[in-house]
């Protein structure tokens, strides 16, 4: 936006106060200065007095109505520029809002054309020109879609989840959206959940850390950076933890188990910069989120100084009526806004309600200016006032981004997780005679794509059928058939899928879940297999022809009965794009497996919720009959969090502790060597593991407090060291103090959850 432009749009504030206009422009010019100056950094700084000034002259200008729009999130009814949503009386009705000022940021609302034609009438159709927010559900990939995100997390590769991140971003931006309700942060500890595929799995330091890699590629170092847009830590807090894995349910815990397992990665976000945060549906220990003081002024702003504004999410604040929580929408309003939520998203309490609050005494002037203030805040962060439009030359030139897609492609090998490999199956040969493909996901273009795919579910993933195809030698036979719907019970064709199996050399079968089995509302109580796909799996069995399992899913399965009978089983998870790609260099060895699972893979509902990182118990399982563990299945996982093999081997040797007994104030170096006993290249995800053996609260097992992603060559070895001050070894304690005890705690370096080198250390108070 041009800087006279600009400045036009500040002067609109004058209209009628001629002496107090010169002064609102003298203050817009300062701030034209203050806008382009350089990136704000992870750690916010204070605002310049002259944003202050340029937020206050823009309040004292603001009619209610008018404030109370900037409050305002709606629906705005596009998918893209051909595809509207919404009929034209609605349309007028939303130009009439938006001339009024009565509506200040807006979801659905895609393409450079219509976020343009919306925000010219908001520029320069509305008394202060005070442009829009266009906000999506940006949450892996935009036109380019990426691995589901609990895929990438079984990467443990930041640097890849923050460069997708970035790519979706740019994508996202080019087509007029500047504000992403992404990442999801939440811990998720249950399977059944569908929204299990969105967040980074159960791990509260793992979280973190792809929390904050996310916030980094979404918005980057300059906020005001053509490709970049603001980013929304979701949803705010505990949705995870919902009873029964049931969405929306109720979230019923220990205020210490919010701070230890739940709270980590929003606060991991918010020192990341995250400029925006998004309150949950759930309740959490009987108020719900949406009206948590405790947990959105208390926590978010009084204790991490977070300073930028808070949205609903859909219909949140009206949802308290049902929650039983508000005895009207008007009540529901004013709970909300009190609470600390800024933005109202699609329920139109604030828009119809918050003024006959404010008038009544209910809710302050103070308490609305101050949302604003915040809402306009983050408008002037990321340069929306300088540059309110998309290009849509650069939207075009980004809608197949080759880049793009081999980032895709990269970060989808890199996310499968290698289960298991009995004598050595995989890799395949390429020259296989015949090569049977079957399954229902094998030649599917739109499932492996998974949930919230968004603008790009509408191209065809590579299928692995398709993949595969092109890396066999011209010699080989590659045979298809389905075999059985992916969720269907009706007749299939199972017995041709065997006939063709028979007479293979080897089988690679392709199962899962539909995409539309995750994601919101998307829950399940079996976690087997759908429809009549174990069916199909037994009878290739039955052949003895070597098969390799893979499994294409949003959420871990209970595979139990493949598990053990296969010789082979990839989790693939829905890998978006570049499926078919990802997984036949896989299963080819082009690529050298590295995926660590992110998540626990339960043998069946049964043990639900199941987490590396739970307590011992007064009795902890062992073979004696009276301690904690099941009559019909081990307590153990199938496979545990951090588990995923390679091609080759990697041997740990050498732990060391330093110092090995510590005080309060110290750094901890711990190391070990590890070597590449095999004869291929690799990555290794190298796990640091402590548990705290007495304390005044119990302690988990074992909690995650670092990782290291290394590549090592045939017989290399290096040593991995990680350094950890002594404070991150503490607890939240009776009191809900973070307090680090003096003791004895063990020590684990090792590649995953369950294995690795052992040791133990001392920390004792000076």
């Amino acid at each position: 936006m041009p800087l006279i432009q600009m400045r036009t749009v500040y002067l609109k504030l004058s209209l009628n106060f001629t002496a107090f206009g010169r002064w609102i422009a003298s203050v817009a010019a300062i701030a034209v200065l203050v806008i382009t100056s350089p990136a704000l950094s992870a750690a916010i700084p204070p605002e310049p007095a002259s944003t202050a000034l340029q937020l206050e002259a823009m309040l004292g200008r603001m009619t209610l109505p008018e404030k109370l729009g900037q409050l305002t999130l709606e629906w705005g009814g596009r998918i893209n520029d051909t595809n509207p949503q919404i009929a034209q009386s609605k349309t007028e009705e939303l130009h009439t809002l938006i001339r009024e000022g009565k509506i200040g940021a807006f979801l659905g609302a895609h393409g450079a054309a219509y976020t343009n034609e919306l925000q010219k009438i908001a520029v320069e159709g509305s008394r202060l020109g005070i442009p829009l927010l266009f906000g999506n559900d940006v949450i892996h990939g935009y036109n380019t879609i990426f691995p589901i995100p609990l895929a990438e997390a079984c990467t443990w590769s930041p640097e890849l989840v923050e460069a997708a991140a970035a790519a979706a971003a740019a994508e996202a931006r080019a087509s007029g959206t500047r504000w992403t309700f992404a990442p999801m942060v939440d811990i998720a500890r249950d399977p059944r959940w569908g929204r299990v595929a969105e967040g980074s799995g159960e791990d509260p330091y793992l979280g973190s850390v792809m929390a904050a890699a996310r916030v980094r590629g979404f918005q980057g170092d300059d906020p005001f950076a053509a490709d970049k847009v603001l980013a929304c830590a979701k949803h705010y807090v505990a949705y995870g933890a919902a009873e029964g894995g049931r969405d929306y349910n109720t979230v019923d815990l220990s205020r210490r188990t919010l701070r230890e397992i739940y709270l980590p990665p929003f606060q991991a976000a918010v020192e990341a910069g995250v400029g925006s945060i998004m309150s949950a549906f759930n309740e959490i220990n009987g108020v719900p989120a949406t009206a948590n003081r405790f947990a959105l002024t208390d926590v978010l702003r009084g204790e991490w100084n977070f300073d930028g504004f808070v949205v609903s999410d859909y219909n949140s604040v009206g949802e308290l009526v049902p929650h039983g929580y508000a005895d009207s929408p008007a009540r529901a309003a004013a709970l909300a806004i009190l609470a600390g939520v800024d933005m109202d998203m699609c329920s139109k309490t604030y828009s119809a309600h918050l003024q006959e609050m404010t008038q009544d005494g209910t809710v302050s002037d103070s308490v609305i200016n101050e949302a604003v203030r915040r809402v306009l805040r983050s408008k002037l962060r990321i340069g929306l006032f300088q540059q309110p439009y998309a290009d849509p030359a650069v939207e075009a030139s980004l809608r197949s981004s080759q880049a793009h897609q081999e980032l895709a492609l990269s970060l989808a090998r890199s996310s499968i997780v290698l289960l298991k490999n009995e004598g050595n199956l995989l890799p395949l040969r390429t020259d296989l005679r015949t090569l049977a493909v079957i399954g229902p996901l094998a030649d599917d273009t739109k499932n492996p794509h998974g949930t919230w795919a968004g603008i790009g579910a509408g191209a065809a993933a590579v299928t692995v059928l398709e993949a595969i195809k092109a890396r066999v030698s011209p010699e080989t036979s590659v045979r298809f058939v389905k075999g059985c719907d992916l969720a269907g019970v009706h007749e299939d064709d199972i017995t041709g899928a065997v006939a063709v199996a028979s007479k293979a050399d080897a089988v690679v079968l392709v199962v899962g879940e539909p995409e539309s089995y995750s994601g919101e509302a998307h829950c399940r109580t079996n976690l087997q297999l759908p429809g009549t796909q174990l069916d199909l799996v037994k009878g290739v069995h039955r052949t003895g022809v070597p098969t390799i399992v893979v499994l294409m899913n949003g959420r871990p399965l209970s595979v139990a009965w493949t598990a053990e009978h296969v010789p082979a089983l990839v989790e693939a998870w829905h890998l978006g794009a570049q499926s078919g790609n990802a997984v036949a260099d896989v299963l080819f060895g082009k690529f050298n497996p590295a995926g660590k699972l992110a998540i626990t893979i339960p043998r069946n509902v049964g043990q639900v919720p199941i987490y590396y990182n739970h307590k011992n118990t007064g009795r902890p399982p062992s073979e004696d009959r009276w301690t904690s563990k099941y009559l019909d299945t081990p307590w153990t996982p199938l496979f545990p969090f951090g588990f995923g093999l390679s091609y080759t081997e990697f041997a740990y040797s050498d732990l060391r502790i330093s110092p090995l007994e510590a005080d309060m104030d110290d750094n901890l170096v711990l190391s070990a060597t590890i070597r590449n006993k095999g004869d291929r290249a690799g990555h290794e995800v190298v796990q640091l593991y402590f548990r705290d053996i007495v304390a005044s609260i119990t302690r988990p097992v074992k909690e995650l407090k670092g990782f290291r992603r290394i590549w090592l060559e045939p017989g290399q070895a290096t040593r991995v060291e990680f350094s950890l001050p002594v404070h991150r070894l503490g607890f939240y304690n009776s009191r809900s103090e973070y307090v680090v005890e003096p003791g004895r705690f063990k020590v684990w370096i090792g590649p995953n959850s369950v294995n690795g080198l052992e040791g133990a250390l001392t920390v004792q108070r000076r």
